[in-house]
């Protein structure tokens, strides 16, 4: 494993033996969290996924720049074959809870017993499925309060299962209408449309040049395209992908999103490709049209990356108040290696708050905790954007701390936060724009952080923007 410390001069230092983590090999997929609620993130690396069984590593984080390997002790230490898990406390006791997908494995639900260690229950609560799992969602889709489970299947239909709120769970995935692609890869729920309701956005895998080759030429498919479920909001899904023109094949691995222009509207970005060195394939970077539709813009923005994509994750580098995108690219054999890539984005001239959020019953990390924020636009009237504290999609983790594009000439009315453990609302007004705010569950105020924004890449610029705007456009912070 590696383990670059940002130096916050626009340049990072590998640090991993000194972090403790020389003696950990790396793994498909890694997801941070705080599962003992001590103020530091922790760090879990999923091993085996395509191969064989493998054992997981849960790295404590000992909160001085260093990590302990803690897997066997804390139960978590059983060999599987997985690439994809999500934090979730599943029964709102404040403890983080983990659900591992594995592959032609039963799934594994891990509860968090509060004192560093973990039972896994999967099998009395219902979801002990085995499935060739490629992917794996946390969202309270119904708005009842508990978080739900979405799987994607690599062999068959994906699986939704709803929160029974003690414990158990039930599938419903024919009644939701949300049965995926039949060859299902990564999935995430988010709210496209910001109507406050998570969706669900599952991807297809087709080994086939062929069929990706039908989508740049708009040729008909012999394969299940992407899928867009968009959320009712009474308990049902409606399939939107091809009016919001996702009715396409990619053959997307690590992928992500985020929002790279500040509108308010979630973004996606898809790494794509299969281990032959004879399938090329440029990635995609799908701009989303205010909730209506989505247009690839990967060309356009430069980031059209031809090696295979892996891990993917959208995080405001260099405090400058936009995200880049930080892609891991290479094959699956050492001939097909590559450097990762960098892509920098210049800004677009539109507003954003970021907020880091503090749990107090709630999980520390405050995953599954739900922002709203109200805003009004310029001539363009009151409007409200929605997130959940989360780490975004498959294959590679965004920060928990959350990034929101507000649009041009915004104006924040209010800021709510919603918790789950406590069920409890904060309410702010008169928060100003374009700042870095630390929010705690019942806090009566906020705090405002001190990110000093810096150059990616020093004095040496070689990074790739996100979109060919001149830089000079975009207002920055003092």
């Amino acid at each position: 494993m590696r383990y670059f410390h940002n130096n916050g001069d626009g340049t990072f230092t590998e640090q991993g033996a000194k972090a403790g983590l020389a003696d950990q090999v790396g793994g498909l997929n890694i997801i941070q969290t705080d599962y003992n609620n001590d103020g530091c993130l922790d760090i879990l690396v999923l091993r085996g996924g395509w191969e064989v069984p493998q054992r997981k590593s849960l790295l404590r984080n000992n909160c001085d720049g260093t990590f302990t390997d803690v897997t066997v002790a804390s139960g978590l230490g059983e060999p599987t074959a997985t690439q994809t898990a999500a934090w979730v406390d599943i029964n709102n006791d404040g403890l983080l809870d983990l659900f591992v997908g594995n592959e032609g494995q039963p799934a594994q639900l891990f509860l968090n017993k509060g004192d560093g260690t973990f039972q896994d229950i999967a099998h009395s609560a219902g979801v002990d499925r085995v499935m060739f799992t490629k992917g794996v969602t946390a969202a309270d889709y119904d708005n009842d309060g508990y978080p739900d489970l979405y799987i994607s299947n690599f062999n068959g239909d994906n699986v939704l299962f709803h929160n029974n709120r003690d414990n158990t769970f039930t599938e419903v995935t024919g009644k939701a209408g949300v049965p995926g692609p039949g060859r299902g890869f990564a999935t995430w729920f988010f709210d496209y449309d910001n109507d406050g309701s998570p969706d669900i956005f599952a991807t297809s895998y087709f080994l086939s040049v062929d069929e990706t080759a039908r989508t740049y030429l708009d040729l008909p498919h012999n394969a299940t395209t992407l899928k867009l479920y968009r959320n009712l909001g009474n308990g049902t899904f409606r399939d939107v992908t091809q009016e919001a023109g996702l009715d396409k094949v990619y053959m997307p691995m690590g992928s992500n999103f985020g929002d790279i222009d500040n509108d308010g509207f979630l973004d996606i970005f898809l790494g794509t490709g299969n281990p032959s060195y004879t399938t090329l394939k440029p990635s995609v970077l799908l701009h989303n049209q205010a909730g209506k539709h989505f247009v690839d813009v990967a060309y356009s923005s430069d980031t059209a990356e031809w090696h295979k994509g892996h891990g993917v994750a959208f995080a405001d580098l260099d405090n400058r108040g936009d995200e880049d995108i930080i892609f891991v690219v290479g094959g699956a054999t050492p001939g097909d290696s590559h450097a990762l890539r960098v892509f920098e984005n210049p800004g677009h001239g539109n507003d954003w708050i970021s907020l880091k959020l503090i749990g107090v019953k709630t999980n520390r990390a405050a995953i599954g905790a739900r922002i709203k924020v109200t805003v009004e636009n310029q001539g363009q009237g009151t409007r409200s954007i929605y997130r959940t504290v989360g780490s975004g999609g498959s294959f590679g983790a965004s920060p928990l701390q959350q990034h929101i594009g507000l649009g041009k000439d915004a104006r924040i009315l209010e800021l709510e936060i919603w918790w789950p453990t406590s069920n409890t609302r904060q309410h702010f007004s008169n928060i100003a724009k374009d700042q870095f705010l630390e929010i705690k569950e019942f806090g009566q105020d906020y705090a405002k952080l001190d990110r000093k924004p810096y150059r990616l890449g020093g004095a040496k610029r070689n990074v790739t923007a996100v979109a060919k705007q001149p830089e000079t456009a975009t207002p920055r912070p003092n």
